[in-house]
């Protein structure tokens, strides 16, 4: 089992999916998308500083993500796995960028109000097919954070499951891993942190 979702025997499906919601299917392009929240989730909470993680931060883009794919899907010009996958993942990039913006505006603010393009909700995605080198960063991040996955240790690994898996509030984690919901949040956040660095690492 892959930690991060991607389910053994399951992503040759993924352009079989897609091929349906080019043909108007939102069941397939749930999938598609249900597929990828995982490794999405994870490469948020890498980028995020740790205030807005605890914040659920990471969640509220990935959620964001969606509602963009569904609403934009048919400006998609991809037909492959790799192009849905970069596709996503220029769209999160965005939407991380934008909401750096808005949370560093929103300290400055003497309002302390947000405007209604928050999380970068106004930005259209790329329509076109994106680019070989888009394509090619996506997948070797996906690849770097699988193996960045394996040399965490195992509680770790397990409470990354938990939360971005299994989608565990932390007091089902909590009973899962016998400890407090606060150790529960704290432990995930130190995984996540691991992770972030175990990502930067060399290779």
């Amino acid at each position: 089992m892959s930690v991060i979702g991607f389910q053994t025997g399951h992503s040759e499906h993924v352009e079989q999916w897609l091929s349906g919601a080019r043909d108007g299917s939102s069941e397939a392009l749930g999938k598609i998308l249900d597929f990828y929240r995982n490794y999405l989730l994870l490469v948020a909470n890498r980028e995020l500083d740790p205030e807005l993680r605890a914040k659920g931060g990471a969640s509220d883009l990935v959620q964001s993500v969606f509602l963009k794919a569904h609403r934009d899907f048919t400006s998609f010009r991809g037909s492959s796995e790799g192009e849905i996958l970069a596709w996503l993942r220029t769209i999160l990039v965005n939407h991380l960028t934008n909401f750096r913006r808005d949370q560093h505006a929103l300290k400055r603010s003497v309002r302390r109000e947000v405007p209604l393009g928050s999380l970068g909700l106004h930005n259209e995605p790329p329509g076109d097919r994106p680019s070989p080198s888009t394509i090619g960063i996506a997948r070797e991040e996906v690849a770097l954070l699988q193996v960045a996955l394996d040399r965490l240790p195992d509680q770790y690994r397990m409470a990354i499951e938990l939360r971005n898996q299994k989608r565990k509030t932390f007091p089902e984690m909590g009973d899962a891993l016998d400890c407090s919901p606060e150790a529960a949040r704290k432990l995930w956040a130190r995984a996540v942190e691991r992770l972030r660095q175990e990502m930067d690492r060399p290779q």
